[in-house]
């Protein structure tokens, strides 16, 4: 049986962050999740605003993690080449009701520490978005806020704890804990590890997780979110993040630009029955539609590439879990971490850390701890001459498969290599973004699709869209040399 010191159950961008916050250290360190790729839960649809923090309530867990986390950001995502921006929010009022509204979140702000909030009128806003409703007559302007690519910093945070020695286990779901003299006897799927201590960070299973151990203590509602994303012939739409004035169900739909220049609207909120309920609708993208207008009124509803949702854990008190079990010994609840949960993540893995190292009575320093991600290749981003090098020494990278992106086999190779790589069809988009412009992968799928089967040195119909047994092909039917596969033909797609 393989022991460990400590087991963190999720994969999410919390999870990640505490596993490459524990690698700092001398603690073998393993991170499982059921599902086929990190952040492949909550993480995976998120608007990737890194909040400044004025809208929490100030003395909570949330407003305390999330101006710390903020501050974090910069210096983190330089290190880990994460997509990072601080492009500053505004949160809009159309009446002398909402500019009240401001004010209080301007003082919550102040008390909660957020710098250099300012309390903006009609000219000043139009002057910095010349694009939104005349009908609005102020707004809190936060320059702290910024913008991320939330499952790219996932997915970085995940690869570098694993160069720092930690085991990123998928598809693999724990199913039953039992608390022992040594820790914790771990059941994932049919085997079983022993670990020393527990991190819950499985998102909207975090009460299923913290039950099999101990007495229920909160219980997880799912909270659904729908999106819209443009193309980015429409990025520049809107320069900020932008926000309605919050209500007592939310901070309410908002417009942004995001990190790789897209724009973005959303989300709706709504509570839903099951864990797994990501599909949208009608009635939420039509009201996406209809609450964007009230902000934007020429909204480019027609530049639209895709749409999608996903799930928040909440709580009915409204604030991050974060405690160890006053009943189980080495067991620690991170859980209803919904907005500004991302914001929040790097404070969040120094807190948890820090109980750990209390509980355990200190760690060893990893003197070898390796701070920065392994350097990647963005190929268009690269001068003319230094291309023609690169493709002499690597004549892949002379070979585009997305054109919508310009993003070349190179590329593509690398991020299935890397530690915690790529091995579905979306994990491929997330790392590398082949598939995420305009054509939503209709051109670079198939040979996407070989690369991760002759890559990972397996049969092309059993490379997945994105989960498990979401298999793209059925089988062999003829050649084709279309798709640039010897025997095999596209039998069914979908917009990725």
């Amino acid at each position: 049986m393989r022991m460990y010191d400590v087991a963190i159950i999720g994969a999410g961008v919390i999870g990640t962050a505490i596993a490459r916050e524990l690698s700092k250290y001398n603690v073998k360190v393993i991170v499982l999740d059921k599902e086929n790729d990190v952040a492949n839960g909550t993480t995976k649809a998120n608007s990737g605003i890194v909040h400044a923090g004025y809208d929490a309530k100030s003395g909570t867990l949330k407003a305390r993690l999330n101006v710390a986390g903020n501050a974090m950001y910069e210096d983190l995502c330089k290190a880990l080449e994460v997509p990072f921006k601080r492009i500053g929010s505004l949160v809009v009022a159309f009446d002398e009701e909402d500019m009240a509204t401001l004010q209080e979140l301007y003082q919550q702000g102040l008390d909660n520490g957020v710098p250099n909030l300012q309390l903006l009128g009609r000219d000043e806003v139009k002057e910095m978005e010349p694009n939104l409703s005349d009908e609005i007559i102020g707004a809190l302007y936060a320059p702290s806020a910024g913008i991320v690519g939330p499952w790219e910093l996932a997915i970085a945070l995940a690869e570098n704890a694993a160069d720092n020695g930690v085991e990123i286990r998928l598809n693999a779901a724990v199913t039953q804990i039992e608390a022992n003299e040594q820790g914790f006897l771990v059941t994932v799927d049919e085997d079983t590890l022993q670990a020393k201590y527990i991190i819950n960070c499985a998102g909207l299973y975090g009460d299923k997780i913290n039950n099999m151990v101990n007495t229920p203590s909160f219980e997880i509602v799912p909270n659904r979110g729908e999106y819209n994303l443009f193309d980015k012939g429409v990025g520049d739409y809107v320069n900020h993040v932008v926000f309605q004035t919050p209500t007592k169900h939310g901070k309410g739909v908002l417009v942004l630009p995001t990190a790789h220049g897209n724009l973005m609207i959303g989300p709706t909120a709504e509570p839903v029955d099951e864990p797994e309920a990501v599909e949208t609708t009608e009635v939420g993208l039509k009201f996406l539609r209809e609450k964007a207008k009230r902000v934007v009124p020429k909204f480019p509803f027609q530049a639209v590439i895709t749409s999608f949702a996903g799930l928040r854990a909440k709580v009915k008190t409204n604030d991050f879990i974060i405690e160890a079990s006053a009943e189980t010994k080495g067991f620690i609840n991170v859980a209803a971490i919904d907005s500004p949960g991302l914001s929040a993540a790097p404070a969040i893995a120094e807190m948890v850390v820090g109980m750990l190292k209390d509980i355990a009575g200190g760690f060893a320093v990893n003197s070898s701890f390796k701070p920065n991600r392994r350097p990647s290749i963005h190929f268009m981003a690269l001068s003319p001459e230094e291309k023609a090098a690169l493709i002499a020494k690597d004549p892949r990278y002379g070979r585009v498969i997305c054109r919508c992106e310009g993003i070349t086999e190179g590329e593509i190779v690398d991020i299935i290599n890397r530690k915690a790589g790529a091995t579905s069809l979306d994990a491929v988009k997330r790392r590398a973004r082949a598939g995420a412009g305009r054509c939503q992968g209709g051109f670079c799928g198939p040979r996407v699709m070989e690369i991760l089967a002759r890559e990972l040195k397996v049969d092309i119909t059993s490379v997945v869209k994105d989960r498990k047994a979401s298999y793209i092909l059925t089988g062999a039917t003829k050649s084709n040399d279309e798709y640039g596969l010897p025997s095999q033909q596209v039998a069914d797609s979908q917009d990725i």
